[in-house]
């Protein structure tokens, strides 16, 4: 039986580009560095925000190794990697699953096929997830993101099937949706599959129905908040940690309102001295004189503050 990551929180990392759209592997190791010396459990390396379906096959492996020999060479050893490997076809996932494994990666997260929504039926679903977990060398998780899946939402019953597999460890619930996730808690123990919520904005309430953690975009740019957070919750300090939390729910809905992950990027080159702004096309990119005018971003601005004194 294989086992899920440990429970904590993950970030999705961006990953910085010169202006070429060639990575920064400078700046890439300097957000890799910051994120550890940040508490997180985990590196997630082309999550949904890791600008994975723009990189060709042998960057994206290329990424997950960096990543890994980042953290090795600088005392993270302990880190967790773990790879995004949807696809749009079984053959090409199962490749991506092998090559995250040779990379470094110790488990991966899989998006369902999107090409053809039709065609993704309950039945079918299962059947991918089910043959990629088959095949896969390493442990596999459920990535449920309609936003990127052409609105495909997994429910629990479907996720519940899946984690029967001896391969299928985990999920990563970036829909939000706080009652599928605490079906799915109150079914399985979190040392046999793990279930996280996927964004910042329902970290707290994930954990009070029994997640393993959080995987979520906001750790870019506030890794050592939610590691606060994660200790007020475990010191059962709840007024303190609510408090935090509805900073962080904010936090969370401005990232969304900025430009996705061209805004984090924007926000952390110019916050943390780091980076461009730069994405791979036709992704848009985020100026900053574009992020000080956007009435969101006062809630960014004070988590990164409550960061920084940290």
């Amino acid at each position: 039986m294989s086992t899920p990551p440990p429970p904590g929180y993950y970030v999705p990392a961006v990953l910085f580009m010169t202006e070429s759209e060639d990575f920064d592997v400078p700046a890439i190791q300097s957000h890799i560095i910051r994120l550890a010396k940040g508490g997180v459990t985990g590196i997630l390396v082309q999550g949904s925000n890791g600008e994975a379906q723009f990189l060709s096959q042998a960057e994206r492996k290329e990424a997950i190794k960096l990543t890994r020999e980042t953290l090795d060479a600088n005392g993270f050893q302990n880190v967790v990697v773990i790879a995004g490997t949807g696809a749009q076809s079984t053959r090409e996932t199962v490749q991506l699953c092998i090559d995250a494994k040779d990379a470094g990666a110790t488990h991966v997260l899989v998006l369902t096929p999107s090409t053809w929504p039709p065609q993704m039926t309950v039945d079918n679903v299962i059947k991918f997830h089910t043959e990629v977990a088959d095949a896969s060398p390493i442990p596999t998780m459920i990535y449920n993101f309609p936003v990127v899946t052409a609105g495909q939402d997994l429910d629990s019953d479907t996720i519940a099937t899946l984690a029967q597999h001896p391969n299928i460890v985990g999920t990563k619930l970036s829909c939000g949706n706080i009652g599928k996730l605490h079906r799915l808690t109150s079914t399985f123990k979190p040392s046999e599959f793990a279930v996280f919520s996927g964004r910042s904005d329902f970290f707290i309430h994930g954990l009070i129905s029994g997640s393993a953690g959080a995987i979520a975009a906001l750790v870019n740019i506030v890794p050592g908040l939610h590691g606060k957070l994660w200790q007020l919750f475990k010191d059962g300090k709840m007024e303190e940690a609510m408090t935090l939390q509805a900073k962080l729910g904010h936090a969370d809905w401005a990232i969304q309102k900025i430009g996705g992950i061209g805004g984090v990027k924007s926000v952390v080159s110019r916050n943390f001295q780091y980076g461009e702004t730069v994405v791979r096309s036709p992704l848009k990119r985020v100026t900053w004189d574009s992020l000080t005018i956007n009435k969101h971003y006062g809630a960014l601005e004070e988590v990164i503050r409550l960061e920084k004194a940290l």
